[in-house]
């Protein structure tokens, strides 16, 4: 354990304590470019001085005055090298998504003031160019690649000196723990974004507590892949974590070649979402449905096996012995799949479907679920590695430091150093936010065992039906899309009379059972139509009714041909349902079911 109260300390503590040969790694021209932490440390220190030679600094401590610098890149070892640079000055960094729409990119750049934008790309440059004669503050624009009519990030480090060198020295010194170091703008699912100002207490609080709670070893042989966007608060503090800890961080290319670096990296660790996760059980799935005789039933028996695992029970003899020979012999080839040195994974961002939890960590591939806003810099909670940390389908017990309450409606509130300095020139939202030091999260939960948190829905998502009883979407759908055959889905009945659903099918899973049934398929769009498809969906819904109370019930619903996705709207870049958006773009869709 360390005494760093600042973000940019824990690049010096790996320097002074266990230097590594790959701090960071990122592809180059189809290689792995290894960055060791000496060489990563005088980028970052050139860096600090080249931005102080253009004339950026927070040398004034207030967050108004702080000069920012926006980021919107993918994953890279030059992300978190402009991230402790601008640290080490006083500047603040605005990490946006790349995603965002021309709109919200255009008011979060004039909401900060932001001074310089940082991007990777072509295409994002694009968008940032389309806005930059709307963005008065914007002085200049630089690219991590080499692209036309646009300056090269590089160029920064020739401009670092003695003199401004020695200046980034004197106002590192100066930097407290009370310092913002970040603003994050929370795009949410409804409403201009929201900035999320950040300080370094609070993101370091968070980091060390979250080492302590786990508990992380330090490793200086682990290695990290890195695939979930930076932007977010989750990946970028678990980053902080690996570089206190001595873990390597090696970034995926890109969301499509998670499978492949997985292999080449061999990591022993890295973050995910449910619904990457999703993805990967899927793929194994269907897999499995492609094996015949023996093989086949093998396969089901294992899935079986890890379908019943309880990490708190044990079931006697009979089942370790099962389990251990299906370990050998299918779950084997599951981790293989994960690059064979998978010690765990860690799942945040929205619920985990409990049966993943169970069959991958049956399988040996330990899965742990936490939750926590980016207003809390962001755990709150997590499930942890030693005995009796973790229960399946809770997001853990509470991180050391923090105190958690429920109010009487089971809304989740925290006090502890983590929570926000604040939004960002937002004191009417803050006002409702943080009373007393508390944070509201908008969140409703319960204590299981008095110990492990449950998230049961957000309060912003409770709606009524016009019978007057309150419904949680969120354990409804989380509940179906256990069936192989829901890719995604929504339900729906404010103010109606019963609950309806939209469902979007696991298109591969419905081929492959029309192919079973000799139906032809044509169209996503006719498949959907077909009777024998709507029984099937039917008998669906009525499998799963039964798990709920009567006015949770799925009494009606709707099929729809295409996957909802970020690009397409109605998916944030957390990939959480954006309610309002579907609720609009398909009204007359969920007209049919109420009509």
């Amino acid at each position: 354990m360390n005494e760093n109260s600042r973000i940019f300390d824990f690049l010096q503590y790996q320097l002074d304590k266990f230097p590594k040969a790959d701090m960071l790694g990122g592809k180059e021209n189809g290689e792995w470019r290894r960055y060791s932490t000496a060489e990563v440390k005088e980028t970052v220190n050139n860096l600090s001085a080249g931005l102080i030679s253009l004339g950026l600094s927070g040398n004034d401590m207030t967050v108004d005055k702080q000069d920012k610098i926006a980021l919107i890149s993918k994953n890279r070892p030059e992300w978190l090298m402009l991230d402790m640079a601008c640290q080490q000055i006083g500047v603040t960094l605005c990490p946006i998504y790349p995603t965002t729409n021309i709109n919200e990119l255009e008011f979060i750049f004039n909401d900060a003031g932001v001074k310089l934008v940082f991007i990777s790309g072509q295409e994002i440059l694009d968008k940032v160019t389309s806005i930059r004669s709307r963005v008065p503050s914007l002085l200049n624009v630089y690219s991590f690649d080499e692209l036309p009519l646009v300056e090269y990030w590089k160029t920064i480090l020739g401009l670092s000196d003695p003199a401004s060198y020695k200046k980034m020295e004197e106002i590192k010194d100066k930097i407290s723990a009370e310092h913002c170091a970040t603003i994050i703008y929370t795009s949410g699912t409804t409403g201009t974004p929201k900035g999320v100002m950040l300080s370094h207490r609070n993101i370091v609080s968070n980091v060390i507590n979250s080492v302590k709670s786990f508990p992380f070893e330090q490793n200086v042989n682990g290695k990290a892949l890195s695939f979930l966007p930076l932007n977010h608060i989750f990946e970028r503090m678990a980053s902080y974590i690996y570089i206190n800890s001595g873990i390597s961080i090696y970034y995926a290319e890109n969301l499509e070649s998670i499978a492949e670096n997985l292999k080449e990296v061999k990591p022993n660790i890295f973050c995910t979402v449910p619904r990457l996760l999703e993805k990967v059980y899927e793929k194994i799935m269907a897999k499995g449905a492609e094996l015949t005789g023996i093989k086949r039933k093998l396969f089901d028996w294992s899935v079986a096996l890890g379908d019943k695992y309880d990490n708190n029970k044990n079931q006697g003899v009979s089942y370790n012995l099962q389990l251990a020979i299906a370990n050998k012999l299918i779950f084997n080839k599951w981790r293989e799949a994960l690059g064979n040195n998978i010690n765990y994974i860690i799942t945040g961002g929205a619920a985990c479907q409990v049966r993943l939890l169970r069959i991958f960590t049956a399988a040996k591939i330990p899965i742990y679920e936490g939750y926590g806003p980016t207003e809390n810099s962001p755990v709150i909670s997590v499930n942890c590695q030693y005995k009796g940390g973790t229960k399946f389908g809770t997001v853990g017990p509470v991180l050391q430091g923090q105190q958690v309450r429920l109010e009487p409606d089971g809304e989740i509130c925290v006090k502890g150093p983590s929570v926000m300095m604040g939004y960002y020139k937002r004191p009417d939202l803050n006002a409702e936010t943080i009373i007393d030091g508390w944070l509201y999260t908008g969140d409703i939960g319960v204590f299981e065992d008095g110990k492990y948190l449950k998230i049961t829905d957000r309060k912003k998502e409770l709606f009524k039906t016009s019978g007057g009883k309150y419904v949680a979407p969120q354990p409804i759908e989380n509940r179906m899309k256990e069936s192989p055959f829901i890719e995604q889905m929504m339900v729906v009945g404010a103010d109606h009379k019963f609950v309806g659903a939209l469902i979007v099918p696991s298109i591969p899973n419905l081929k492959e059972w029309m192919r079973l049934k000799e139906i032809k398929f044509t169209t996503n769009e006719d498949a959907i139509h077909h009777p024998k498809v709507l029984e099937l969906y039917r008998e669906l819904m009525d499998s799963f009714n039964k798990f709920f109370n009567q006015v949770e019930q799925v009494k009606r619903f709707e099929l729809l041909p295409n996957e909802w996705t970020i690009d397409s709207g109605e998916l944030t870049p957390t990939l959480k349902l954006k309610r309002k958006v579907i609720m609009e773009k398909y009204r007359d869709v969920i007209g049919r079911i109420y009509g």
